[in-house]
């Protein structure tokens, strides 16, 4: 822990995880809008999301206010956002239904062989990051477009790249869980020659 941090300061209740903590209640409406056909309403709700994603962590940086809480609360918006959109966009047929849970599954996993339950920081894949990216683009495409009144891109492009994101997923997730493996063979091996 770094001294300045919010965490070396001890406080938890933060501007910047105020700022992150915004995409919660926004998740259920986004995908509520969504399926109640609200263009307007969820075009809002991601609106807000975004710029909440793109200040916190400058706000953090700025305040003083960085901890391994707020990358952890960081990344849990961002996955029940995009997760709750890409649901309520897959009951309408716009994307593939498995990639909501794979976006749950993978940040799941990305949290536990993190160790973030034993107090380490995040630690994010170059594939991953752009996955997470892509997660936000494709939720928001259909609803920037929907609301600026557009044509495209048609929804079968949507659901092709959205099939297109299912495989980055189950990339990314394959990739972590052989990173993690034989981290795990080389951890072991040094312990066994103690």
């Amino acid at each position: 822990m770094t001294p300045g941090t919010a965490e070396a300061k001890g406080q938890w209740f933060t501007l910047a995880n105020a700022i992150t903590a915004i995409r919660l209640p926004l998740a259920p409406l986004c995908a509520w809008s969504i399926l109640d056909g609200s263009v307007v309403t969820a075009f809002v709700c991601f609106g807000l999301a975004v710029a909440s994603d793109f200040s916190d962590g400058r706000v953090a940086r700025s305040r003083g206010e960085m901890s391994r809480l707020g990358g952890l609360l960081d990344h849990t918006s961002d996955a029940l956002f995009v997760s709750a959109g890409l649901a309520a966009l897959a009951s309408l047929g716009v994307v593939p239904r498995p990639l909501a849970p794979l976006v749950l599954l993978a940040f799941a996993q990305y949290a536990l062989d993190s160790r973030v339950l034993a107090g380490m920081s995040l630690r994010t894949s170059q594939l991953g990051r752009i996955n997470g990216i892509a997660y936000f683009a494709l939720l928001g495409t259909p609803l920037v477009r929907d609301f600026l009144g557009l044509g495209w891109p048609r929804d079968g492009l949507l659901w092709l790249l959205g099939w297109l994101l299912v495989l980055s997923t189950l990339l990314s997730m394959g990739d972590r869980a052989q990173t993690w493996w034989f981290s795990r063979k080389v951890h072991d091996s040094h312990a066994a020659r103690k």
